[in-house]
């Protein structure tokens, strides 16, 4: 649920004191955390495709988000994963999501956007819920990262999703627990709504901090697969998430056995012996982005987690790095105080390119859930444009 994600985030890393001055429990009036609204019948799949305007700018595409009134299935989310279609439209992924308004709201681990040339349609499955649907014993799934994998026919795409397995956590208070990455394929026709195909859990559920979130960021390049992972341990004072990263075919990422991992010097199968290429102490985000762009490849994310406050950006030669010199494109502070959130800044280079920069979004939240329930346009994405350093 949206405001525990931040205790969760920073409970994983081992910000204690902070995390006090953050959470709140989410209870009370106003949106519940459950199932979906009983009048949300199934089969009542999102019909209506919310006129956007032609989403030539950034400021255009803040003024749409801002000033969109939403519907049903779609009032606020966090996250905001990005696919590009082969005809143009693109996938948009997001993590816990409110539908419904007042007392009716309820949050769904995830959904899905459509967003054609000149209007955006959201996505909701025939049974109602998640467009991943929860697990039988309520473990959820939250979007990392995607990709398009091939055209399956002239007239659908394959669009593969990594995310990560999250269960509600009590023993240190209200928060989220992540048990580890799940790979979902969708079926995309070009016309009609995506269809979810497969899911498959990889690996043994693991709360461990320690455990690698495996697919915090991806990306294709020479017909490789490249599958960043996040982790973290308990160190003292303020630090964010060690980075490390794997490889493997596109078309067998359902199968571990068949990745490899750099250990530094070359690609081998242990899992254990994977490289750090960025370490938690000035480390990045636990849900990242990293590309390639004009020639270089790019790591971004907000330094130390929540609790820092620079949008930074690592550069290097190759998928590999080194990563080896960081520079802060913009600043995006949390507010204790206030309660507000602003986190999870993720890179769209599919999105109004531009040579020598990049449009990034981040996610906007409160620890007060009172007042994402009443103002939920204060629960979606912002956007802005970063310049790339060279």
């Amino acid at each position: 649920m949206s405001s525990v994600r931040g205790a969760h985030r920073l409970r994983r890393a081992g910000h204690q004191g902070a995390l006090a001055a953050l959470v709140v429990v989410l209870a009370g009036p106003g949106c519940v955390a459950d199932d979906p609204a009983p009048n949300q019948q199934a089969g009542s799949a999102g019909q209506q495709c919310v006129p956007t305007g032609e989403r030539s700018s950034v400021g255009a595409i803040n003024d749409f988000v801002e000033s969109a009134a939403g519907v049903p299935e779609f009032l606020g989310a966090d996250v905001g994963v990005d696919v590009r279609l082969g005809d143009g439209r693109s996938l948009w992924l997001f993590g816990d999501t409110l539908r419904g308004t007042g007392a009716d709201g309820r949050f769904v681990r995830n959904s899905m956007l459509v967003f054609h040339p000149a209007c955006v349609e959201a996505v909701r499955p025939a049974a109602g819920g998640a467009v991943v649907p929860d697990r039988a014993d309520g473990v959820g799934y939250w979007p990392m990262s995607g990709w398009r994998r091939a055209r399956s026919t002239s007239s659908a795409d394959v669009v593969d999703v990594m995310l990560q397995r999250v269960a509600d956590e009590h023993d240190q208070g209200p928060g989220i627990v992540t048990l580890g990455p799940t790979l979902a394929t969708f079926l995309v026709p070009t016309e009609g709504q995506p269809r979810l195909v497969g899911r498959h859990d990889l690996g043994a559920d693991d709360p461990r901090s320690t455990v690698v979130a495996w697919g915090a960021a991806s990306t294709i390049a020479g017909g490789w697969l490249y599958l960043y992972g996040t982790s973290t341990r308990r160190l003292p004072g303020i630090h964010g998430f060690a980075l490390r990263v794997a490889r493997v075919r596109p078309g067998a990422v359902h199968d571990m056995a068949r990745w490899r991992f750099w250990d530094g010097r070359t690609w081998q199968p242990d899992p254990g012996a994977a490289a750090v290429l960025l370490p938690e102490e000035g480390g990045v985000s636990q849900t990242l982005s990293v590309w390639r762009q004009d020639g270089r490849w790019y790591v971004l994310s907000k330094r130390d987690e929540f609790l820092g406050r620079e949008v930074v950006v690592w550069t290097g030669r190759s998928p590999v790095g080194p990563f080896d010199r960081s520079y802060v494109v913009a600043d995006l502070p949390c507010d204790s105080a206030t309660g507000e959130l602003r986190y999870m800044p993720l890179a769209h280079p599919d999105l109004l390119p531009m040579r020598g920069s990049v449009v990034v979004s981040f996610s906007r939240n409160s620890t007060d859930i009172a007042a994402v329930c009443g103002s939920p346009a204060d629960y979606r994405p912002s956007f802005l444009r970063v310049r790339l350093p060279r």
